[in-house]
Formats: C-alpha cells, structure tokens, sequence
C-alpha cells in the first residue's frame, strides 16, 4: 500500500465528504491491514490511514486526521521508548485523541496509559465490535478503559479499603495529622507549628505511635508507616 498516495486521496475526499480519518499505527503489516478491514467491515465509518511507525505518520501527518490508534501488541506501554513516543505524541497533538491496542490489559499499564494523556486503552481480548465503540467514544471526547482491567482496580481498592481501615483502628485522627507529617521527614517543631500544638504535645503523639507500632525510634517508625501505608 502506497501511503503518501493514498493519505493525499483520502485527504481530498475528506475535505469533500466530511468522513473522519483514523490513523493506524502498527509495526506489522499483516496486523494493521487486518485491524483496518475488520474496523470498517463493523462499522466504523471512518477513512483508515495506516503506517508502520510514530515517526512515520510524522512525516505525512495530515489535519484531517481525527485521531490515532497505535498498535503496541505484546509489547509493554510502560517501557521507556514505546513511554517516550506516546508522551510525545501526546504534547506535540494535544487535540488529537491517542488510543493504544495492546495485548496487555494489566492496570499499570492502564494507568500509565492514561497518565501519558491517551484517550482508550483498548486490550486485544476485546471484540471487534467492541474496539469500534472504544475507537468511536475515545474520539467523541470520551475516555475508554476495558471492564477487562476491573477486577485488578477492583482488588487494589479493596486492598486500599482495608488498609484504611486497619489505621483507623490503630490511630486516632490526631496521630494520623502527625503521621502524615513524620512521613515527609518534618521535624518536631515544623509539624507542631503546622497543626497548631505544642511541641510537647507533637512529642506525647509520636511516643504513642511508636508505642502502637512496637518500635523505639523514628527510623523504625517510618519503616514500619511504610508497611501499613504501601
């Protein structure tokens, strides 16, 4: 497939129709000419452009372009190049909506994912027809995350819940202020100042802390936070 000559095509008949252009990026041929047929073959009513490279699509990047969905496969989205291309992108088309296909669906990368400002992080498991809809809300405005992340996001607030749960058993909320400050390595008289009390009183809070938490110093009390705290 000739690129330059068919994005200069889809250009003109764009400007004509008003038919959006999506951009697929993806390093196998074989991949992204597939990904493309089966798109418009359920549904998705847009021109496809395809290119085998970020770099590439730089190069014949065009405004008609309603956005972009790069194909990652089985690579990692949180590894540095693959990191750095999308949060380039991202800056450099701030308007443009970045959705990533990847064969991973595991919540870091999500996250990351939506960290580095994509608008869909749609994992391969899905359906066709789903990825239409994914590809569709992302580019209306929309931000999309597969329910196939959800049982992960599911259990880390559970994990969170319970977390907090156990501290309010340990600490009263005063001891909480405090240990909030002890955690960003705040002197006495700096978090006394901070929360309105005496330093006296900041030193009564700490010694009932590291009674609580069976240590013997502030090291060991910050150690042990990080244990209770994640």
């Amino acid at each position: 497939m000739r690129l330059p000559a068919l994005k200069l095509a889809n250009t003109a008949k764009n400007a004509l129709t008003g038919l959006r252009v999506l951009d697929v990026i993806d390093e196998r041929a074989l991949d992204r000419e597939c990904l493309s047929q089966s798109l418009v073959s359920h549904g998705l009513d847009m021109t496809i452009v395809l290119f085998n490279s970020i770099e590439a699509w730089m190069s014949k990047y065009a405004e008609a372009s309603s956005g972009v969905l790069i194909n990652i496969g089985s690579r990692d989205c949180t590894e540095p190049r693959i990191e750095n291309d999308i949060r380039m992108l991202v800056s450099r088309f701030p308007n443009l909506p970045v959705i990533i296909l990847s064969d991973n669906h595991d919540l870091r990368q999500v996250l990351t994912a939506l960290d580095l400002g994509v608008k869909g992080f749609i994992p391969s498991a899905v359906g066709i027809s789903v990825c239409v809809k994914a590809i569709s809300l992302a580019l209306s405005g929309g931000v999309f995350i597969s329910t196939e992340s959800l049982p992960e996001l599911r259990r880390l607030m559970s994990a969170a819940d319970q977390q907090e749960r156990k501290r309010a058993e340990i600490f009263t909320c005063r001891e909480e202020n405090v240990i909030a400050m002890l955690k960003l390595g705040k002197a006495n008289k700096i978090i006394a100042y901070e929360l309105g009390l005496r330093e006296s009183t900041v030193k009564v809070h700490i010694r009932n802390i590291m009674k609580k938490l069976k240590v013997r110093n502030r090291t060991e009390v910050i150690f042990k936070l990080n244990d209770l705290y994640g």
